[in-house]
């Protein structure tokens, strides 16, 4: 039924592993970090999809 890298028991197993580690009053700090560093990934990665093209016209008129 589940298959591929990550299947319910390997999740449950890394949530456990995680609780142990960083302890239950760190881990809402935990997960705000992460959602602020993937929220940072998303958007650095759409500048750099969005940033080539404007650099090829800056690039053009310079050379103009």
């Amino acid at each position: 039924m589940f298959s591929g890298a990550f299947q319910p028991l390997h999740l449950l197993l890394i949530l456990i592993v995680v609780l142990i580690i960083f302890g239950p009053g760190k881990l809402p700090d935990v997960g705000k970090a992460l959602g602020k560093t993937i929220s940072e990934f998303k958007r650095s990665t759409q500048a750099d999809i969005d940033e080539p093209e404007e650099t090829k016209a800056e690039d053009q008129a310079t050379k103009a």
